[in-house]
Parts: structure tokens; C-alpha cells; sequence
């Protein structure tokens, strides 16, 4: 895809925060629980690192508390093959770390999740904090609306750097992402709008393009019309079905250089934990053009990743290129397939 630098540091550079996740073991209440299991989260993050253990060279915009709790998340940042170059540290009286509770849900009781983020390290992030020579670094730039949305500083920020990246003819990757719980319809609306001339490929769901962007009409049409109206050269909408919070159907359609792509959905996908699955799809999907496949092929990596991290507990997608190989190849099989891989 000629829109791509073909050679950079980086493969792939994302901006966000990443939170500490706290989850009650099994399927058991918060309300309930006495103990809790440590991990840790953030949109972004598990896309740099979902793409990174597919071989992509990924590094992190963010910024943390200088304590043992952003050690922590320092550590899962490099476990996850992901380079900590750019994590700026918070050494002020007022740092912390975002913590968000997870509880997973079993038919009829929905997962919930309980935000505690207001005012973490990373809604201070300015420019002047980041190194001026990363916009030269990278062949994809990356970031969600989240961080848009976290606080007027990182929003001023996140924008500058948008623009820098574009300028030095980097790829802008944008999920929108949109979370009720941090901002308003309205003025999520005005920001994205303002942004969308910049993305190159933009990943949205069709009930946040018929919500929070009010867009009418067929599903190929709204995918169209992101292009036609804004210049993205791909638009990615996920079509997940929740059957039960244990039992999901997923799938996706891509829109690129005026030909839709779709293929068969992964149909009863056993979930343990769907937080970051989304994440993976787009980590496929960029796995697939920094890899210079066709575009059906990166979707088909975007459709496998999600469907496998639904299956392992953690934000974290932890799959490497022989797994998600292995699992295209038995989704689009026919006949009586292997019980055991041995």
C-alpha cells in the first residue's frame, strides 16, 4: 500500500494510557470478592502489543507514575515485546495510575467494568515531554479516541501529535472507540470530525457511526462515506454478535479502494474474556499492511486475532504468527479437522 513508508524504526507506534486492571478470580462479583487479580490494560497498549508478538516493532507514547505500581505496568509493557522508549515518568506529588475493575459476566448477568482513572499521570502528557525526533520513527501512527477524551491537556497533545506524525508522512491509524462514560455524544462528534481528515485507516463500529457520528443509511454506505467525505483510505467495521457473555459470533467488513471485503464470521466463540478483543482486530489488521499483505488477507488476521484473545483471560492479545496461521487455516477448512495440535 503505497501510503506506507516502506522502512522505519518503528513498525508501528502507539499513544495511550495504560491502567491497572483489577478482577475478581472466576466469574465472581466485585461486590463479593475479597481478592482481587493484578493485571493491566489500556486500548492502545494492546495494540502495539498484540501486533508486536505478530512481529511488528511497536513502541508506546504514554506516560506513568514513578512508583512500584508504574514499574509494574513498565514491566507487562516490555513483556509484551513492546518498546518503552517513550514512557515518560511522573515524579509530581499528584501521580497515579488509572484503575479500571473487571467483572466477568455469565448469562443473564452482563460483564460490568468500574472506571477509577480521573486525573492519572498520563491526562498531564504535553509535547514538550515527547522526544522530537519520534516523528520520523514510525510507519504507522496509532491512537483511539480514549485519549481524546481523558482530559484537555492530553487531548491538546494527542492532536499535535496527529498532525506532526501526518506531516512527516507518517500513516494515521484511528479506532474511535467511543466511551459514553468519558464524554458526550456531541462533543466526541466535533473532535472526531476535526480528526478524520488525518486518518488513513480508521477502524469504527457501526452502532458508534449510527450513534455518536448520527451517519443513515446501509452499513456500505456509512463505510463509504467515511472515505468519500474524509479521504480514509480503509474503514473497518467489527459485527460482533453476543449470544451470551460466554458465547460470541465475530466477524468484520473492510472497505478499501472502492471494493467491500467480508469473511465467513467465527460462529460460538467460547469467551473467558472479551476486554481487548476488539484491540486485537485492529492489531491483525495492521499486522497484515505493515506486512504488506492484500487487504482481505489483513482482515482475515484482524478477524482470527480477536477471535482467539476472546479465549484468554487479560486485555492482552498473546498470540504469535504460527497460532493465528494455524487458526485461519482451520476457519476456512472444510471436513473433519484435528481435535489437538501435536
Amino acid at each position: 500500500m503505497n501510503f506506507i513508508k516502506p522502512k522505519a524504526e518503528f513498525d508501528l507506534i502507539s499513544f495511550g494510557e495504560v491502567m491497572l486492571r483489577l478482577s475478581p478470580p472466576d466469574k465472581d462479583k466485585i461486590s463479593q470478592s475479597e481478592i482481587f487479580e493484578k493485571n493491566c490494560g489500556g486500548s492502545e497498549f494492546n495494540v502495539a502489543s498484540g501486533a508486536a508478538n505478530l512481529g511488528v516493532r511497536s513502541a508506546l507514547i504514554t506516560k506513568l507514575p514513578k512508583n512500584k505500581l508504574g514499574h509494574f505496568i513498565a514491566r507487562r509493557v516490555r513483556y509484551g515485546n513492546v518498546s518503552d522508549d517513550y514512557i515518560v515518568w511522573d515524579d509530581t506529588d499528584d501521580m497515579r495510575l488509572g484503575v479500571y475493575y473487571y467483572e466477568s459476566g455469565v448469562y443473564p448477568r452482563k460483564s460490568a467494568v468500574v472506571y477509577d482513572r480521573r486525573n492519572s499521570s498520563v491526562c498531564s502528557l504535553e509535547l514538550s515531554e515527547i522526544p522530537d525526533d519520534i516523528y520520523e520513527k514510525t510507519r504507522i501512527f496509532h491512537i483511539s479516541s480514549i485519549s481524546l477524551a481523558l482530559s484537555p491537556t492530553l487531548r491538546s497533545t494527542a492532536l499535535d501529535v496527529i498532525k506532526r506524525m501526518k506531516k512527516n508522512g507518517v500513516a494515521i491509524s484511528f479506532d474511535v472507540n467511543y466511551r459514553a462514560a468519558l464524554w458526550s455524544e456531541d462533543d466526541a462528534r466535533k473532535v472526531v470530525e476535526w480528526i478524520l481528515p488525518l486518518v488513513d485507516i480508521l477502524f469504527v463500529s457501526e452502532e458508534t457511526s449510527r450513534r455518536m457520528m448520527q451517519k443513515t443509511g446501509t452499513l456500505d454506505e456509512i463505510m463509504k462515506s467515511y472515505s468519500d467525505i474524509y479521504g480514509c483510505k480503509i474503514v473497518a467495521t467489527t459485527r460482533r454478535e453476543a449470544v451470551s457473555p460466554t458465547r460470541h459470533n465475530f466477524g468484520s467488513r473492510i472497505y478499501f479502494d472502492g471494493k467491500f471485503y467480508e469473511e465467513p464470521h467465527y460462529r460460538n466463540i467460547e469467551v473467558i474474556d472479551r476486554v481487548g478483543s476488539g484491540d486485537a482486530y485492529v492489531a491483525g489488521v495492521l499486522y497484515g499492511i505493515l506486512s504488506d499483505k492484500d487487504i482481505e488477507s489483513s482482515m482475515s488476521y484482524g478477524n482470527a486475532l480477536s477471535a482467539i484473545k476472546n479465549t484468554v483471560s487479560g486485555d492482552m492479545s498473546i498470540s504469535s504468527i504460527e497460532e493465528v496461521d494455524s487458526v485461519i487455516k482451520s476457519h476456512h477448512a472444510t471436513g473433519v479437522q484435528d481435535e489437538l495440535v501435536r
